[in-house]
């Protein structure tokens, strides 16, 4: 129409007036202006909808990438707590599953930072993934804690049954400490005992005699006391005679006592039966004797169970 216009324009050389008297009267002005505005109005909102839908788009591109971010942080979390998990148990098949599970894991991490947000299907089957994952995760957490706690149970145990192990042997060995204790004062009370211990100078005849150039023989006699808790049998007993100056009067062999072997000055075997048993030895002179003080012992069963010192002058 415009141009249609600018033509006649040109052609006739109308003037402007004539022009929009002849043409733009009223029943064509108003339809022009209303097709006008009914084509502004429909650009106008064409537009503002292009506008409103690359919004949408955008703000849905925006959301599809912070979803994407959230399943790979899931993702990173999840591979993160295998490696956790593989530090709190010590079950080599459990840590070889975890480590399966892990790598599957970080596999599909790798596999969501190479989409992109926008493809839609590789989005829902990984998120479908990440749902797969997270059971799994959470069966193991389940399953690791189980063994944990019973882990902590069979501590708990052990550490019980120890101390109840410690405190019967604490019990057995005081009760080995009383039996030995009990078999030491049985051994103690099981020992003989000389008693009425007594040394006398004989001559040849076999009297008694005062004076040490009258003696022909020391005659030691002494009584065994009577002991119910001695075991009964043959008694070898030793006795030592020392001279004043110390020396053992010899002649009788010797015997063992406190891992010494002693000289002896005479000994004689016994049968005891538990009750008192008088015992006489001698000692014939084999030496001078001298004037002084005489020691004599008595042993029996590697014991001293007398002793008593005499002077002689």
């Amino acid at each position: 129409m415009f141009l249609y216009i600018s033509l006649c324009f040109q052609r006739k050389r109308l003037p402007l007036q004539r022009f929009l008297k002849k043409y733009m009267n009223k029943k064509v002005i108003i339809p022009l202006v209303v097709v006008i505005l009914a084509l502004l109005g429909g650009l106008a909102w064409l537009y503002f909808s292009l506008q409103e839908q690359k919004q949408v788009n955008q703000d849905m591109q925006e959301l599809a990438a912070l979803d994407k971010q959230e399943m790979e942080n899931e993702y990173e979390r999840f591979a993160l707590q295998y490696s956790e998990m593989k530090t709190q148990i010590n079950n080599d098949s459990i840590i070889a599953q975890l480590t399966q599970e892990q790598m599957k894991t970080q596999q599909l991490l790798q596999e969501l930072k190479q989409v992109k947000a926008s493809d839609a299907r590789e989005i829902a089957r990984l998120k479908k993934e990440l749902a797969t994952v997270r059971a799994v995760l959470r069966d193991y957490v389940m399953q690791i804690d189980s063994l944990n706690r019973l882990n902590e149970n069979l501590k708990a145990e052990n550490t019980r049954v120890n101390a109840e192990l410690e405190q019967r042997t604490a019990q057995v060995a005081g009760l080995s400490h009383e039996k030995a204790s009990l078999s030491e004062k049985v051994a103690i009370a099981a020992q003989l005992d000389a008693t009425n211990i007594n040394l006398v100078m004989e001559n040849d005849r076999g009297k008694n005699v005062k004076k040490l150039k009258d003696c022909t023989r020391l005659k030691t006699s002494f009584t065994v006391s009577k002991n119910v808790t001695a075991s009964n049998g043959n008694r070898t007993l030793y006795v030592r005679i020392q001279n004043p100056g110390g020396n053992t009067l010899k002649g009788g062999g010797s015997f063992g006592y406190e891992n010494r072997t002693l000289d002896c000055s005479a000994k004689k075997t016994i049968e005891y039966t538990g009750e008192e048993t008088p015992v006489t030895v001698y000692w014939n002179m084999t030496q001078p004797l001298e004037a002084g003080d005489y020691r004599v012992s008595i042993f029996a069963d590697g014991h001293m169970i007398g002793t008593r010192t005499f002077s002689f002058k």
